[in-house]
Formats: structure tokens, C-alpha cells, sequence
């Protein structure tokens, strides 16, 4: 719920209280939505789900027959979590799906170890781990493919960060453990892959390219999260970048708000001539919808997608395996008018086209 206020995750009672109180609403249950919705046109599978909001309510909404596990009070917490997947345990389910972040897998993990096959639908501000499907459409298929004997299964990486270090801009990633996933490569995303000291000679002759090129005084700048951008944000006059969340400035060097939430983003591009500049995250390849959610689909559509830059050192997109960059910014016709070929700025007057999917 944290990613569009730029909060960077709600673990925590007292974030959670912080992020209703900036006006977040949960993302879970559109996930949950669109996973459950392409399993109800499939027959064959038996459905075992927790109580109320936790999955039942949209089960009930779509129409599914399924088995209620637990119950549930009006406000849930990761004990919920915890107790209703050892709950899942005892009616002897043959895959675990969960609709959450990496503080969900973490949850997960404590309550069913190495025990069943799990799969994250992704719904969360961290979603680092190697647990995940790349989107819910993704893992509906994942599961499909799962009961019809099509996969085995293999250990996947359990991440999790520091949330109070990650809001000081610090990213500060631990192993918690690997959980038991169905293998389907390309469908499954990889763990992040942190950026490198190669790097840097690239990030300045990005930042070089675009402060001699591409810098217009009267263009609003809206400047997600990372080190690449962090050297173009040198170049606009921001001294100090939020590195992990999202800034806006003007190009005649106006700061316009620092680690910026949707709804402040809306008012600064309305009506403005505008341009995102954004770095897909290390390993993963995912441009949008990973650790940037403030700029929604609202921000994207209000700027255009032709005005989206995407900057990435030649390291990272190497690293890429499939050589691809994803979007996943939970509206799927803009993730649809995304996809193809696009140029991504990798140097000094280099550019590179790579798929996005």
C-alpha cells in the first residue's frame, strides 16, 4: 500500500496507520482479482482460500467455488498470514499462492518452510525476492501449468530489506531463506542484483549525454529512483537525490518536491511539458511497477509514453537474462501500449533497442 504515497512498504502497524492516512488503498486485492479471475475459466482445480478479505471476498465476488480456511478479523495483520498458511498445510494443498511483497514471502517462509510449492503473485513496494512471478496473469499460468505436471519445482531467494534504512536511502538486502517454487524460467522473476563499480563510467556518460542533449530549461523532470538517475539529477541542480524514491525538478534547475508521492507528481506534469526518467532494477529488468509506484499509470498517462525515458548502464542490461526489460504497473492496457521495442539509453550518444514485456 506504501509505493504510491512513497512510503517504500507498510510493515508496521504505525507505517500501515501513516500510509491509510496519505490516501493508500490496498493493492493485494486487484492482484488477487486478476490471478483468481483466469483460474475461474479453467475446471480442474480446487481452490483453498483464507477467509474474508484475505482472498475469500474476491472469490465470492467472481463466483468460485472453493474451501474457506480460517477466519478473519476486520483488520489483519502477518500473524494472519502466518497462521492461515500452516493452516493450508493441513489440508494438504499441492501450491501455495500468496498476493504480497517481500515482507509477505518472508511471513510465508516462517510458516511453511521448504514444505510446499509456493508462488507470489506480486503486489508489494519490495518484491526483490526470486519468488515472484513477473505479473498475477503470470502466475495464473505458472499454476496451471504447475497442475498439469508441466514444472518441477526449485529453491528460490526469500529478500527482504530494512524498511526504516530503505526511507534514509539506504538499500540494505538480507537473505531470509529460499522457499520451494515451481521452475518456469522467464515467467518467474530473478532476485535483485545490486549495481557495480563498472558501473560508473557508464552512469556519468549517461548523465553526460543527457545534460548536453536532452535538458530543456522549461521541461519538467520527474526522476524515479536509483544511481543512473541519481547522476542525471547532478546535471538538473539536485544535489542531493532521493536516491530510493522519486523527485521532481524543472530543467532551468527548479526543485520542484523531493521524494514525491503520486498524488504530488499529478498537479507538477499537468499541463506542463514533461519527461519521467526512469532505470530498470538490477537483475530483474522491471522499468515500472518495482520500487517506483509513485509513478503510477495516472503520472504516465498525464506525461504520455513517448516522454518515458529509460536509462541503463551496458552492466546492467548484460546481466539481463532473458535479455528483456518487464513492466508491471498494475494497469494492463498501459503495460499492453508499453510493450515492443524500445530505445534505452545506454551511453554517451549510445542507444540500444531491447524488448520490454
Amino acid at each position: 500500500m506504501g509505493g504510491v504515497v512513497g512510503l517504500k512498504g507498510t510493515d508496521g502497524a504505525i507505517i500501515l496507520r501513516e500510509a491509510i492516512k496519505k490516501g493508500a488503498g490496498p493493492v493485494s486485492p486487484k492482484r488477487g482479482k486478476e490471478f483468481l479471475s483466469i483460474l475461474s475459466e479453467k475446471q480442474g482445480i480446487s481452490l483453498f482460500v483464507a477467509e474474508g478479505r484475505m482472498g475469500a471476498d474476491i472469490a465470492r465476488e467472481l463466483g468460485l467455488e472453493f474451501v474457506p480456511i480460517n477466519s478473519v478479523g476486520s483488520e489483519t495483520t502477518r500473524m494472519d498470514t502466518v497462521r492461515i498458511a500452516r493452516s493450508m498445510l493441513d489440508h494438504g494443498i499441492d501450491v501455495l499462492v500468496f498476493v504480497g511483497g517481500d515482507g509477505t514471502a518472508k511471513d510465508v517462509l516462517e510458516a511453511v518452510g521448504d514444505n510446499v510449492t509456493v508462488l507470489g503473485v506480486p503486489a508489494g513496494v519490495k518484491v526483490y525476492s526470486s519468488v515472484f512471478a513477473i505479473n498475477p496473469r503470470t502466475a495464473a499460468n505458472i499454476v496451471l501449468e504447475f497442475q498439469n505436471g508441466g514444472t518441477e519445482t526449485v529453491k528460490g531467494e526469500v529478500l527482504d530489506i530494512d524498511e526504516s534504512e530503505f526511507r534514509k536511502g539506504h538499500l540494505a538486502i538480507s537473505l531470509k531463506g529460499y522457499l520451494l517454487i515451481p521452475q518456469r524460467g522467464g515467467l518467474i522473476q530473478n532476485p535483485k542484483v545490486p549495481s557495480v563499480a563498472s558501473d560508473t563510467e557508464d552512469m556519468e556518460t549517461i548523465a553526460d549525454y543527457f545534460e548536453q542533449e536532452l535538458i530543456d530549461p522549461g521541461t519538467v523532470y520527474v526522476l524515479g529512483p536509483g544511481l543512473t538517475v541519481d547522476r542525471i539529477a547532478t546535471r538538473l541542480g539536485v544535489t542531493k537525490k532521493t536516491l530510493l524514491g522519486v523527485d521532481v525538478v524543472r530543467g532551468d534547475g527548479t526543485i520542484l518536491g523531493l521524494d514525491v508521492s503520486e498524488a504530488q507528481i499529478l498537479p507538477l506534469v499537468k499541463d506542463s511539458k514533461a519527461r519521467i526518467i526512469v532505470s530498470p532494477i538490477g537483475g530483474q529488468g522491471f522499468f515500472l511497477g518495482r520500487g517506483n509506484q509513485q509513478i503510477s499509470p495516472g503520472v504516465i498517462r498525464s506525461v504520455g509514453v513517448d516522454d518515458l525515458v529509460i536509462v541503463a548502464t551496458k552492466n546492467k542490461i548484460g546481466m539481463l537474462w532473458p535479455r528483456r526489460l518487464l513492466v508491471d504497473s498494475g494497469d494492463a492496457d498501459l503495460d499492453e501500449s508499453l510493450r515492443g521495442y524500445r530505445r534505452i539509453i545506454i551511453g554517451y550518444r549510445e542507444e540500444m533497442m531491447i524488448k520490454i514485456e
